[in-house]
């Protein structure tokens, strides 16, 4: 699973040379070092002039669901059944996003002890994960974005950790994920054989666990895994 990412770059402008993006950012921009389900999340999104970048909550929310305070709110989707999934079909087909990081958060258990790890490309390169997102409407008018990152099995460096990890999306692979409307195969394949990038990985500070704590001290090395 996806549970926990960082998105730490200093500035903005980073991160519109990165994706292409147009425009404003609605709410401005701050670097967050603990991004945890239920928050609001920075996505991008390919909209008619070039692609927009927005907040959305993470924990995607079914546009059919009855009651937003009782539905479960699904921050992960299944690469491997994301396009057959009831809950995620519609968001997969119409409404696929790039959720910006430069970093994600993973627990190794040992017995009754979880060791927090940080995964990370080389450099500290921002990168994306693949994201769906989905609209709930309710009869008062009420709208709810939500947002959801696709996972899949673990890599041979993420698996002694964790036996899934997000689908993180090579840089020529973004376009197409935003772009193709009517090529759903081509994106089925695509998440089919992706591999993606090779990560760099340590342990970091147990105070991670907590979502409260949101610092630059939670990137502080503990020990270097590879």
């Amino acid at each position: 699973m996806c549970g926990r990412f960082t998105l730490t770059v200093d500035e903005f402008l980073i991160l519109v040379e990165r994706f292409g993006i147009k425009g404003d950012l609605p709410g401005g921009y701050q670097p967050s070092y603990n991004i945890a389900p239920s928050q609001e999340v920075l996505v991008v999104v390919r909209g008619p002039d070039g692609n927009r970048a927005g907040y959305l909550k993470w924990g995607l929310l079914p546009s059919w669901a009855k009651d937003p305070q009782k539905a479960k709110k699904l921050i992960n989707a299944r690469a491997e059944t994301v396009s057959e999934k009831p809950s995620f079909r519609a968001a997969f087909k119409n409404r696929r996003c790039l959720i910006p990081a430069d970093g994600f958060y993973e627990w190794k258990k040992e017995g009754n002890k979880k060791t927090p790890y940080r995964f990370y490309l080389p450099g500290e390169k921002v990168f994306a994960f693949a994201g769906i997102w989905e609209e709930w409407k309710g009869a008062d008018g009420e709208v709810i974005r939500t947002v959801s990152i696709l996972t899949r099995e673990a890599d041979e460096k993420v698996k002694p950790v964790h036996n899934r990890m997000p689908v993180i999306l090579n840089p020529e692979e973004e376009q197409a994920w935003l772009g193709e409307k009517d090529k759903l195969q081509k994106l089925i394949d695509l998440l089919e054989k992706h591999r993606g990038p090779e990560l760099q990985a340590y342990q970091v500070s147990e105070a991670v666990n907590s979502p409260k704590n949101n610092s630059p001290q939670l990137l502080e090395k503990k020990q270097t895994l590879f």
